[in-house]
């Protein structure tokens, strides 16, 4: 149980790393007025080999420290963590934890809009082992779209060149091209690709010049914004817990100053960072 829950706070999104900062940057544009709070556990990212089990448990533990901090609702920003955490800590943790409280995903907003968009019903996943593993993206879109043919295609080496800044270097290009001729040689119908992983946005100029320019890329944080837009319309015993100053505070479980510096790969704004130990 979380004691003593204050009136208002921030809204809280999470992710393993960095790549939460895309989702982040869209939700800011769509919703300027709130205030932000961000935790990347980036002492123990990436999160997408990792088992079921261990991304459950470090993922309670972060959306328990941001309830600690005041968010009343907290966006998991990250792939692997909505596919292999949210459903247990929606149905089983939040009862005992603050019944009040919630915590969304970006796998569902994702999979709703995707009916509107393929013509030829065959849609694509690039997104990290974990993730597709899941078939988290299978599930959601077979529930909402049963004529649609969902093929995933994990790209384990898209999150490391990110983060170690080779996003744009020529041998990136070996792995983009690689995953991208190889889901398009198993689905030739594929006319539509989501990039299921937040950190792949940075590799978007990439994946376009190495893709056909009748299959259309969607991104997630647009369609994670709007999501949030309509669900605090839609829930005002929520949104009215949500303070608005307009504020981001930023906290990593790595050290602050390297957190700030790989941020800038993803943000192009001076942050402040605090580290916070998880235990």
């Amino acid at each position: 149980m979380i004691d003593s829950p204050q009136q208002i706070g921030p809204i809280g999104v999470f992710d393993s790393g960095y790549g939460g900062l895309t989702i982040l940057d869209k939700i800011r544009q769509e919703l300027p007025e709130y205030d932000y709070l961000y935790l990347g556990d980036n002492a123990r990212t990436p999160y997408g080999n990792r088992s079921f089990e261990v991304v459950y448990n470090y993922t309670l533990q972060c959306v328990t420290k941001l309830f600690e901090q005041g968010c009343h609702l907290v966006i998991l920003a990250c792939n692997t963590a909505s596919a292999k955490a949210l459903r247990t800590i929606q149905q089983n943790d939040l009862p005992k934890l603050d019944s009040t409280r919630r915590v969304l995903g970006v796998i569902r907003p994702t999979a709703e809009i995707i009916g509107e968009i393929t013509q030829s019903r065959n849609v694509g996943i690039l997104a990290t082992e974990g993730t597709i593993q899941s078939q988290s993206y299978v599930l959601e879109i077979g529930k909402l779209f049963p004529d649609i043919t969902v093929i995933g295609e994990a790209c384990p080496m898209w999150v490391p060149l990110i983060e170690n800044n080779e996003h744009l270097s020529d041998g990136a290009d070996y792995f983009v091209k690689k995953h991208l001729q190889h889901i398009l040689n198993n689905s030739p119908k594929i006319d539509t690709i989501i990039l299921g992983c937040t950190h792949y946005p940075l590799l978007m100029p990439k994946i376009e010049k190495n893709i056909p320019a009748n299959i259309r890329i969607i991104s997630q944080g647009e369609i994670v914004a709007r999501s949030l837009h309509h669900y605090l319309n839609r829930h005002p015993e929520i949104e009215k817990k949500c303070s608005k100053n307009g504020i981001a505070h930023f906290l990593t479980t790595e050290s602050s100053e390297k957190f700030k510096s790989s941020a800038s790969i993803f943000l192009k704004q001076t942050i402040n960072v605090q580290h916070l130990t998880i235990n």
